[in-house]
Formats: structure tokens, C-alpha cells, sequence
């Protein structure tokens, strides 16, 4: 299975400090692959970095085989980003978005409304086609951010925390999308630390930890037989008040 995504030794720092220390990621393509670590691993750096957003001090990046920063009109032709803290045109309607959208990428605009509409149906967003995005929620928010990111037919799909703060019936919605995307042989690559949902969606994980890939391969090999949150916990560890110490005035009664 070739590579849908590769990075070799990908490097960013913020001053003293080091955000990502050289990361060796691979996703094969076809997959539906998480990226998961804790807080401040380095997912949205590595990702922004992969995505053409950011670019690295050091190592390198390809996306289907072309290099990132070498070749970035063919990468951003192959890919769809949904960013962490997603900024829409909110004066625009849902429907005008997706046009926009389109016709910014060289769609014949026949095509765009076309798409445009069946996107609109799929995700539930039909009856919101004409009111402004400033007006939608987090939910309906995420959902026409994907609908824009799939609009072009990418091969890859980059989403970060896609699922936060998107209420259930939202969540299914987008679950049911990228399953039929990863299903027609494209690849999703997405950023989470809620190991459950990861284990659930995905068939491929990557755990970054401390700007590092301590471990990434199918998911049933990185679990090795443990739950994926009980795997992710062994490779990543994490301070550990010993038992009995500290708080002892926690749930005591004593009010001051």
C-alpha cells in the first residue's frame, strides 16, 4: 500500500522551545488514521506543517508523493483541511460558502451548485442553505467546514479535533461522511486525545508525545491487546500523585 502521507525528521521550534522534534510520520493511503496525543504533543503543529500552513525548520513532508514546499500547487490541489479553531466568511450563507468555495478552486460553476447541493443534503444543512454562518452552531459550524474541505473531491483530508463540541447527532453526521469518503479509497488523517472515539472510527493510529511519534502502525497492533486508552496511557505516561498524598482537605467538609 503506497504512502498517503510521509514526514521524515519534521522539525519546529517557537524560540527555546521545541514544538515538534523531528517526526517520522507515515499513513497509508485508504486509511482512516488517527493522530492522538496529549495536550501540547505537537499534533496541530505537525499537521499545519503537512498542510502547507506552517512551514518547518527542519525534515521534510509529502502528501501523495509530492513535497510539500517544493511542489505546493499539486499538494493543495490533493488536499482538505479543517482546521482547529475553523474561521468561516460569516456574512455569507452556507450555500453562498460552498459557491465561494468552488469557484475559488477552478470548479465549473454548474458543478459547484451541484455539488454544493448534494454536500447541503448530506450533511443535514439543507434547511440552513440560505441563513448566514454567523448564525449556525458549533454543529452545523463543523459540518459546512467539511462540506468546503470535501468540495473539491481531495485525496487526503486533514481534520483537527474535528468532533469537539459537536453534538451527537452532528458527530454521526460527519462519522457517516468520512466513512463513505475513506470507503471510495481517499484517506482521512485526524487529530483527537479522546482515545475512544479514535478506537471506534480508525484503522491506523499515530501517538505523538512531547513532539515525538513514540508509536503508529494499525490499530490492533498499537493496542496489543489492551484497550487503545490503556496503550496510549502505557506509552505516554504522565505524572501520578502517590496514593494517600496531597488533597486531604478535598471533600473533608471544612469550608474556608
Amino acid at each position: 500500500m503506497s504512502d498517503a502521507v510521509r514526514t521524515t525528521a519534521l522539525f519546529k521550534r517557537y524560540g527555546p522551545q521545541v514544538a515538534v522534534a523531528g517526526v517520522d510520520l507515515v499513513v497509508p493511503a485508504g486509511s482512516f488514521a488517527g493522530l492522538v496525543g496529549p495536550n501540547g504533543a505537537g499534533k496541530t503543529t505537525t499537521l499545519s506543517m503537512i498542510t502547507g500552513l506552517l512551514r518547518p525548520d527542519g525534515g521534510e513532508a509529502h502528501v501523495d508523493g509530492h513535497h510539500v514546499w517544493r511542489d505546493p500547487l499539486q499538494v493543495k490541489a490533493r488536499i482538505g483541511v479543517l482546521p482547529e479553531g475553523l474561521r468561516l466568511f460569516e456574512r455569507l450563507s452556507g450555500r453562498e460558502l460552498l459557491l465561494y468555495n468552488g469557484r475559488l478552486r477552478g470548479i465549473p460553476k454548474a458543478e459547484v451548485e451541484r455539488r454544493a447541493d448534494e454536500l447541503l443534503q448530506v450533511m443535514d444543512l439543507t434547511a440552513a442553505a440560505g441563513k448566514l454562518v454567523v448564525g449556525y452552531s458549533t454543529g452545523m459550524r463543523k459540518k459546512i467546514g467539511l462540506a468546503a474541505a470535501l468540495l473539491h473531491n481531495p485525496s487526503v483530508l486533514f481534520l483537527d479535533e474535528p468532533f469537539e463540541g459537536v453534538d451527537p447527532v452532528s458527530a454521526n453526521t460527519l462519522t457517516e461522511v468520512l466513512r463513505r469518503f475513506t470507503a471510495s479509497g481517499s484517506t482521512v488523517i485526524f487529530s483527537s486525545h479522546v482515545m475512544d472515539l479514535v478506537e471506534r472510527l480508525c484503522d491506523w493510529v499515530s501517538v505523538m508525545s512531547g513532539g515525538h511519534i513514540v508509536a503508529q502502525g494499525p490499530i490492533g497492533d498499537v493496542r496489543a491487546g489492551r484497550s487503545l486508552n490503556q496503550a496510549f496511557l502505557d506509552l505516554v505516561g504522565g505524572p501520578q500523585a502517590a496514593a494517600g498524598e496531597g488533597l486531604g482537605w478535598l471533600g473533608s467538609g471544612e469550608r474556608r
